[in-house]
């Protein structure tokens, strides 16, 4: 697999290239978002691992490039910004994940991992599981071409379980995911949240996607048994 980190803090990026290596990717670098436009176009990375805060051409400009273009990349965004509107821009604009900075080299090894093993897309604002579709630009979410109406917030969770099937979400994750760093742990509003969107998305329909995994978290998957509350 090849992987085009595009970070214009060259000892960084040097570190990240240097440690895929040694996991055996083949790791390249690109210091700004024009060179790394140009070389997403013209040769052909499996992944890039895309920072925001880019000279000549910042992250964002270089992702809706990718995607207005549709080009079959995966993207991981890689960034300094905390805040849950970057991160929803991000997923929004056709990311695959993200990381915030700092992190470990594990946790970075580990998204990478996972974003490879996903088929390519061409098309990645468009998701779906089985008959549930997601639909970013248009807003939209269908099972079985049946409209569902959903929160704002309850189409950012069904988001983040489409683009992690069958992985079980914590409570925590998706606090830092979905909500932001300042969510009151004690607060019952995501089992809230999950008990309205797997109604809205389950209820009336013969095939359960969204599971609660008692003492774990949620996945979305088909069929199976799980513990549901």
């Amino acid at each position: 697999m090849k992987i085009l980190i595009v970070e214009d803090e060259a000892r960084l990026a040097d570190s990240v290239a240097r440690g895929l290596r040694e996991e055996g990717f083949i790791a390249e670098t690109s210091g700004d978002g024009e060179d790394a436009l140009h070389r997403l176009r013209t040769e052909p990375f499996d992944l890039a691992i895309l920072d925001v805060m880019l000279p000549r051409r910042d992250g964002w400009a270089v992702l809706d490039t990718l995607r207005a273009e549709r080009r079959a990349i995966r993207v991981l965004m890689l960034t300094a910004r905390q805040s849950v509107e970057d991160r929803v821009r991000g997923l929004e604009s056709g990311a695959d994940d993200y990381l915030v900075k700092p992190f470990a080299f594990a946790e970075l090894l580990a998204r990478v991992r996972a974003v490879l093993r996903r088929p390519v897309a061409e098309e990645s604002l468009h998701l779906c599981h089985a008959d549930l579709e997601l639909d970013y630009r248009a807003r939209t979410v269908t099972r079985s071409g049946q409209s569902l109406a959903l929160s704002a917030k309850e189409f950012a969770v069904l988001a983040f379980l489409l683009r992690h099937p069958g992985e079980v979400i914590s409570r925590t994750r998706l606090a830092e995911e979905v909500w932001d760093e300042n969510f009151d742990s004690f607060s019952n509003v995501i089992d809230v949240t999950l008990s309205h969107l797997r109604a809205k998305v389950d209820r009336g329909f013969d095939e359960p996607l969204i599971h609660t995994i008692r003492g774990a978290g949620y996945v979305l998957r088909r069929g199976g048994e799980t513990e549901r509350d």
